[in-house]
């Protein structure tokens, strides 16, 4: 079984324009998919990964000598490129899916088709899981993450309706959440609603926007000029912020000018829209469909 298919692997490769010589960072080594095809291109040029998930460490095929894979969160990227006295790189690319391993890892909690322990950590060492947030977290906070992190619009109802099943149990595994809450998805949707609802869950278990936010800060640091940045997002919180920032230079996307009237920002973008699979990778791979990926040069 293949740990995890790249999505968009050619597209977003071909976005970082890649010098032989240079040194490129991969800040979601998964499969190593996207890292191995880099190493393709470079010749005297250094790559370093990131992963922060034990399992990708573990599974890593990679024996070459530019190679370097560190197992941390990608917001330790300044801290690890000084660690390998490296200051500045010629590309980054991130991508901000689960891998395929993660999704079938029943154990894992990622997916809703498994009843398992409500885990969704991505670094199993970090304390806590989503089984804490869904028992632990006051009614006002879960409506909060359902709203914000879910975009549900009955997160109110969705944290009450928690509130009162876990005062008479807890709710520890993905069935007993799913079989808790199942009455208030619409019908025929009720794919999509657990889908939000695990989303939201994930995304606050490991911090996902702050982190991203963090990466993309580091990141505009440590390009050369006319490097590369180079991002994969599966949902429309993370594009945005990602649009927003190649965009503006922040993440609310508001566009700040010198005395002369010039937009003040570090990045020029390459792709004015995202870049999506296309249909023949979907086909192979259904869960690329909602990829989207977004290419800027640094200034």
């Amino acid at each position: 079984m293949i740990y995890h298919e790249p999505v968009l692997l050619n597209e977003s490769i071909e976005g970082l324009a890649i010098n032989p010589e240079g040194i490129y960072v991969d800040v979601t080594f998964g499969g190593g998919g996207h890292s191995a095809e880099i190493l393709k291109k470079l010749i005297k040029g250094k790559l370093i990964a990131f992963d922060q998930d034990e399992d990708a460490i573990k599974n890593n095929k990679i024996k070459d000598e530019r190679f370097e894979l560190i197992n941390q969160n990608f917001k330790y990227l300044k801290n690890y490129l000084k660690v390998f006295g490296v200051d500045k790189v010629d590309g980054i690319l991130a991508d901000l899916g689960i891998s395929s391993h993660q999704i079938d890892d029943a154990g894992r909690g990622f997916s809703t088709r498994f009843n398992a322990e409500l885990d969704l950590r991505m670094n199993i060492k970090n304390k806590e899981t989503a089984k804490d947030i869904i028992n632990n977290y006051p009614v006002d906070q879960l409506k909060q993450i359902f709203a914000e992190y879910g975009e549900l619009k009955n997160a109110f109802k969705i944290a009450s309706t928690i509130d009162k099943k876990r005062k008479t149990e807890s709710i520890n595994t993905v069935d007993q959440l799913k079989g808790s809450i199942k009455h208030l998805s619409y019908k025929g949707k009720e794919n999509k609603f657990f889908a939000q609802i695990f989303q939201a869950l994930r995304i606050k278990v490991n911090e996902e926007l702050k982190v991203l936010k963090e990466m993309i800060l580091q990141a505009t640091d440590v390009l050369k000029s006319h490097g590369r940045l180079v991002i994969i997002s599966y949902h429309s919180l993370e594009d945005r912020l990602i649009k927003n920032f190649m965009k503006s230079g922040n993440f609310e996307g508001k566009l700040n000018k010198d005395f002369y009237g010039n937009i003040l920002k570090p990045f020029i973008v390459i792709s004015k829209k995202p870049i999506v699979p296309s249909f023949e990778e979907v086909e192979k791979n259904n869960r690329s469909r909602s990829a989207k990926l977004r290419i800027a040069e640094k200034i």
